[in-house]
This record gives C-alpha cells, sequence and structure tokens, in this order.
C-alpha cells in the first residue's frame, strides 16, 4: 500500500461525465470528485489505501526487471453498471511509490490532456480503450527535459477492465514463482474470463492464453484501422484484456504510412504503424513462455497461429464498421473491399481520416465524396477497384447518415499539429476553449457513429 502525494493546488479540469454515470459516480459534487481524485480518500466499499503494483518487463526488446508503478496505483475498483464487470480506477502523476526509481512521481498538465483526448478520439472511432476518467491540475512546477519548463503538473485517473499486464506474469517467471503464475492465470480465468471452464491446469492455461490472444488481435487491428500508432509498445503495456492504455508519445497517422512512427526515440521503427500486429505478436510470444510451465509448448505455438488469422478477421470487422457498410453474407466480398481500400490508401497517400468520412455508408454517400476537398483522390485509377468492390454492399443499419456530422466538409482529426494548437493557448492564457471544443467535436463524432457509452441501467 502507498499514500498519494499532496498537491499545492486541485483544479479539475475534465472529469468524464458518460462513465461517471456508468459506475455510479453521476451525482458526485465538484468538491467530492476532486476529495476522491485529486487527493485519494478512499471510495466507500474499495481499498481502504492505494497498491502500487509490481512487473517486469521488456521495453524495445530489452528486458528490465526494475519495472513497477513509479507514478501511479490501483485506487479502487468498481462495477460497470451497464454489463456488472468489474473495472480498475488507476492513476497516472500520484506521486512518488517504491517503485519510482529515480523519478519525481509526477506527470506533467499536457500529458494529462493528451491522454485525455487520445482516448476520447480512440473511443470514438470504436477502439476498446482505457478511459480518462479523471484530470485535475495540481499547482506544482515540473522540470522535464522534453518540453519547456518549468510545467505545470496534473493527476490523472484512468479507468479500464484490469491493470494486469504481459510483464506481470513475466515477473513471476524471472523469479521462479510458478504457483504465483498458476494464481494469476486462475484469478484472470474467474475475474475476466469466467465463461472459461476447463478443470485442468494446462486446459485453463491455454484457454486462457487463447482468449488473451483474441483480444489482442482486436486491439490492434482496431488501432491499424484507426489510423493510431501507440508508440510504446513494450510487453507492461498490454494488458491481458486487451485494452489500449498509458498514451505516451502516441499519434495518429496523417496519411497509411507503415514507417510512421510516433515516439522520436524510436529510432529503428520498431513500433511503427505498420509493425505494430508484429511487435504485439513478439510479447504475446513472450506471455508465451510464462505459461510453459503450466502446459505443453506445442499446444502455447499452436495457439500463437492463430493470431494473425484473427487480426485479419477483427481487422476486416473494424474496417467495415468504419466505413458504415453491412458485413456481407460472403465474407469473400467484403474481404475484397478491405483489400482494394487499404491498398488505396496505402497507394494515394490521401489524408487517412478524410477517406473513411467520405465514404461512410459506402456508395450512399457517392455525391457526397465528390463534393469532399479530397475528391479528385477518388477519380483516380486506383480507387477504381474501391468503387467496384463498394457495388455488391449495402449500407449499414446503423450508419446514420443523416447525422449533422456528416453534413461538414471534413472530419473530426486528432494529428499532432492540432494537439499543439489546443496545448499553445492552455499554456500561455490558461485558456481552455480549444479543448473543450475539440472534445464537443469527439462527442459529436461518437454521436455519429454510435460509439458514446450506453447509459446504464437504473
Amino acid at each position: 500500500m502507498v499514500a498519494a502525494a499532496r498537491f499545492p493546488k486541485t483544479v479539475l479540469r475534465y472529469r468524464n461525465r458518460p462513465w461517471a454515470q456508468r459506475v455510479g459516480l453521476d451525482g458526485t459534487s465538484e468538491a467530492e470528485w476532486i476529495a476522491h481524485f485529486g487527493r485519494f480518500e478512499p471510495l466507500p466499499g474499495s481499498f481502504p489505501a492505494p497498491l502500487a503494483l509490481r512487473y517486469h518487463g521488456h521495453q524495445f526488446r530489452s528486458y528490465n526487471p526494475d519495472l513497477g508503478d513509479g507514478r501511479g496505483f490501483l485506487f479502487a475498483q468498481l462495477k460497470d453498471l451497464g454489463d456488472g464487470r468489474l473495472l480498475d480506477l488507476g492513476t497516472k502523476g500520484s506521486g512518488q511509490t517504491p517503485w519510482s526509481r529515480a523519478g519525481d512521481g509526477r506527470l506533467t498538465l499536457k500529458g494529462g490532456v493528451r491522454e485525455v483526448l487520445a482516448t476520447a478520439m480512440l473511443e470514438a472511432l470504436g477502439v476498446y480503450t482505457s478511459k480518462s476518467f479523471s484530470l485535475i491540475e495540481t499547482g506544482e512546477e515540473l522540470e522535464r527535459g522534453d518540453e519547456p519548463s518549468p510545467t505545470r503538473s496534473s493527476v490523472l485517473v484512468r479507468l479500464s477492465h484490469t491493470h494486469i499486464r504481459i510483464g506481470t506474469f513475466q515477473r513471476f517467471l524471472a523469479l521462479d514463482e510458478i504457483h504465483n503464475i498458476e494464481r494469476l492465470v486462475d484469478h484472470a480465468v474467474t475475474t475476466y474470463y469466467p465463461e472459461i471452464r476447463e478443470e485442468h491446469l494446462a486446459d485453463r492455461a491455454i484457454a486462457f492464453f487463447d482468449a488473451v490472444i483474441a483480444r489482442v488481435a482486436r486491439m490492434g487491428a482496431q488501432w491499424m484501422a484507426a489510423g493510431f500508432v501507440h508508440g510504446v509498445l513494450n510487453t507492461d503495456n498490454i494488458a491481458i484484456t486487451g485494452e489500449s492504455f498509458d498514451y505516451g508519445p502516441w499519434r495518429f497517422a496523417p496519411t497509411h504510412d507503415a514507417g510512421f512512427t510516433a515516439a522520436y526515440f524510436d529510432q529503428h521503427g520498431l513500433y511503427s504503424f505498420g509493425r505494430q500486429p508484429e511487435a504485439l505478436f513478439w510479447n504475446l510470444s513472450r506471455l508465451a513462455e510464462c505459461l510453459i510451465p503450466l502446459t505443453d509448448q506445442p499446444r502455447l505455438e499452436a495457439s500463437l497461429k492463430a493470431f494473425g488469422p484473427a487480426l485479419q478477421d477483427s481487422f476486416a470487422e473494424m474496417l467495415l464498421f468504419r466505413l458504415g457498410v453491412a458485413p456481407p453474407v460472403e465474407e469473400e466480398r467484403g474481404h475484397r473491399l478491405v483489400a482494394a481500400f487499404w491498398g488505396f490508401l496505402a497507394r494515394s497517400q490521401m489524408p487517412f481520416e478524410q477517406a473513411f468520412f467520405d465514404w461512410r455508408g459506402g456508395l450512399a454517400s457517392e455525391a457526397r465524396a465528390a463534393a469532399s476537398p479530397a475528391a479528385a483522390f477518388y477519380a483516380s485509377d486506383d480507387f477504381q477497384p474501391v468503387h467496384a468492390a463498394l457495388q455488391s454492399l449495402e449500407t449499414a443499419a446503423g450508419a446514420r447518415l443523416d447525422h449533422p456530422y456528416f453534413a461538414r466538409a471534413e472530419p473530426c482529426t486528432m494529428l499532432i499539429d492540432e494537439v499543439e494548437a489546443i496545448w499553445a493557448p492552455i499554456a500561455a492564457q490558461d485558456d481552455w476553449t480549444a479543448f473543450e471544443r475539440k472534445l464537443a467535436a469527439i462527442e459529436d463524432m461518437a454521436d455519429a457513429y454510435g460509439t458514446r457509452p450506453l447509459p446504464a441501467r437504473t
């Protein structure tokens, strides 16, 4: 157990109202919210004190045994009133822990703003991601080598289904604590994969691994279809529930560029846009190593072979969703569109998000696409296979083409220049107008795509 830092001030900058409602905290006053998520007074019925978790991990393929929650902790757990699933409230910037090493345990306000923007955008695009639940400015001046200093500070609270990572398993393997790997598998199955019923440990471990593979494949596919680059796909950043979390140097790709990287320090492009599936497969292989003591290695290797097909299937599903066309009875027609559209994006190098926006609903939006700022791209020979593939596909029932969002000329995007433009007035004049305006635009997009979280039943 650890204690939160005491901050000079606590100014609420963001609260996630839809998810507050889903977990039963929508009636919380601002003072109560700050008490729980700025000063970390315990939530009723949850932990009496926060927990800082230990783990190991491969960081850019180098093993590091000295990792852990160095500037965050698991603050509380609660239930999603919509589906009954367990949710974790974890922090970022809440102060030092025994695992901080030389760090100050703090988060810059800019870093907090960036994570709020990333998670809001990803959720609106239909990506299964952690949620930024709260952002509070904390009144400290931080020294950072990668941005102008001193800079303002914050504490972020995120909502996710687990804080158990591949690196959690790696720690127990490194310590030769096989009994704890077994206990962790049992806990994960009971808590996150209750549909797994295998009684024998070897079978249960394989079923657990298969479930994680499917979730991680879905995560990677959704990133790709959203044009998202995580930036630091280390094993300690991969949750066993297949959720995107821990957003540091993320980026949305302006165009379909396989070599596009998010982190300036990723000089060899290990985690570039096009190599993200490879990175996830490599990380899952490290999880397989942790499970070898519990089951047969050939069975684990056979399970790993399912990652590629699972990713391809999830990618096709996500791309059809993004284009707002109904999955055809004959899967081949859907795959034909996916291959044609993805190839067109790569060859044309047109603005990534604009293409999905213009052709939302398939040929039902042909006139709208013809009036787009990007219309010239659709007159090229490269687009003809896409047009041909769209002819055999119907508009999805939930495409919502009559939504005001699709009357715009351009879609809502989150490119790095936009992020910097949102931050600049906050840094200079404490002007949050651009931040609030962007969040409103994202909410409008989520409403158009049908990705806003549904309210819990009362």
